[in-house]
This record gives C-alpha cells, sequence and structure tokens, in this order.
C-alpha cells in the first residue's frame, strides 16, 4: 500500500504563537513529528503542508517535503483539515501521483510510542475500513452515558438519549475519544466523498503516559515536561 504522511503546519497558530517551530526541548516541535514518520516502514511520502516560508524551510532542513505553499484560503483558523487533504491529493493527482492511502499526523501531539504508526496502517489494512483513528479510553465519569445535556426547559437528559440512566461502572460501555495522534483514510474517500472518516471506521488505542495535545499555553508547558522526563530516561 502506497501511503502519504500530510503534516499540516500552518503560520497562523493563535494559542501558542509559531508553536509548529517553537523549540520544545532541543529541537522544534515540528521534528518529533517528522521524525516518527521517518522511522515509519509504511510510509511512503512525508510532506509538511503549510502556508510559511520559515516553516517550510525548517521542514525541509528536517527531510520533510513541502511541494507547495499552502494558498491562504487552505490556511484560515477554521479551514477544515479535509479540505487541506482534499488539496494535496488532487495537486499529486494533477502530477499524476497516485496513493491508496494518507496518514494525517499532527504536530500538536508530539510523543508518539515507537513503532505506533506502523501499527495503526497495519491494522488499517488488516480491518479493511475506508479510515482509521486514534483514540484513548474515555474515563469512566466522562463516559457519556453518564453526561447530562440541557433541555428547553432547563432540565436534565442523558446525553445518549436513553431514558434510563446505567447506574454500575461495571455496566459502563468502552467509549473513546480521538486523540489527535493519527488519522488514515483511503485516498479514494477523500477524493470522491471529501471524508476524513467514509462509511467505517476502525481504531488503533495510544497509550495515554506521555500523551498532550497542544493547543494552549498550559498544554505546552506540560509537554515541555513530559519532554524533559524522556530525556532524563536516556541519560
Amino acid at each position: 500500500m502506497k501511503t502519504l504522511a500530510i503534516i499540516p503546519a500552518r503560520g497562523g497558530s493563535k494559542g501558542v504563537p509559531r508553536k509548529n517551530i517553537k523549540l520544545l526541548g532541543n529541537k522544534p516541535l515540528l521534528a518529533y513529528t517528522i521524525e516518527a514518520a521517518y522511522a515509519s516502514k509504511l510510509i511512503s511520502e512525508i510532506i509538511v503542508s503549510t502556508d510559511d516560508a520559515e516553516i517550510a524551510a525548517i521542514s525541509r532542513n528536517l527531510n520533510a517535503e513541502v511541494p507547495y505553499l499552502r494558498p491562504a484560503h487552505l490556511a484560515a483558523d477554521n479551514t477544515p483539515t479535509i479540505d487541506v487533504i482534499f488539496d494535496i491529493l488532487q495537486w499529486y493527482k494533477n502530477q499524476n501521483i497516485f496513493f491508496d492511502a494518507v496518514c494525517l499526523l499532527q504536530p500538536t501531539v508530539p510523543f508518539r510510542e515507537s513503532g505506533f504508526i506502523d501499527n495503526a496502517i497495519q491494522k488499517f489494512v488488516d480491518y479493511g475500513t475506508d479510515s482509521l483513528v486514534s483514540v484513548q479510553e474515555v474515563p469512566h465519569q466522562y463516559n457519556p452515558h453518564w453526561c447530562f445535556q440541557s433541555t428547553e426547559n432547563d432540565n436534565l437528559e442523558i446525553a445518549t438519549g436513553e431514558k434510563q440512566i446505567i447506574s454500575r461502572r461495571q455496566d459502563l460501555p468502552k467509549t473513546y475519544f480521538r486523540d489527535g495522534s493519527v488519522y488514515i483514510t483511503k485516498a479514494t474517500v477523500v477524493l470522491e466523498k471529501k471524508s476524513l472518516y467514509g462509511d467505517s471506521i476502525s481504531y488503533c488505542e495510544s497509550n495515554p503516559e506521555n500523551y498532550v495535545n497542544i493547543d494552549t499555553i498550559s498544554d505546552w508547558h506540560k509537554a515541555e515536561l513530559i519532554s524533559d522526563s524522556l530525556q532524563n530516561k536516556l541519560k
């Protein structure tokens, strides 16, 4: 299977300005994901999608391809990720270059276990679904069967729509949230349905031990603590 790894890294991040090239430990945040992609044996090509010349230059210095600078209309705060991926695949299609799948790797989730990307890709192949997402289990206290939403009368109803609440923790079904580490999608699903998920989704469970998804300064501080801890383990 020919798989294109796409690492999105626009220049206009708000929560942590210039976070994609901000130094975390001794290297730019972006480097963690590029290195994880290069450690994969199942990824065919690695590119960084950016609108920013400095990010492009740093990416190339890290041996990632930047085939073109992303146009401004695909680099806004509210630009859907699927639009970016669709544009990239169309660009390659115009060059008569085709892929079986795309693997979206967000640089804001820098710490991936060794072999995790390949494990996810292999599961995607084995299950034959339209897509695969990396997930973590929702803690039982936040399980949607124990969550409520407000009604128009300011009453509460179970968020899942059930009439009776599950009273015992042991009876709760496992639920998961997308952790943003890995998304894999058939290229045909992106091009024909303009969807990141398609009709069937498999999953690969991540280790939560060193997990952070950097969106705010507090997330960045957590990432610094994790980075320091990982570096100390190598000493």
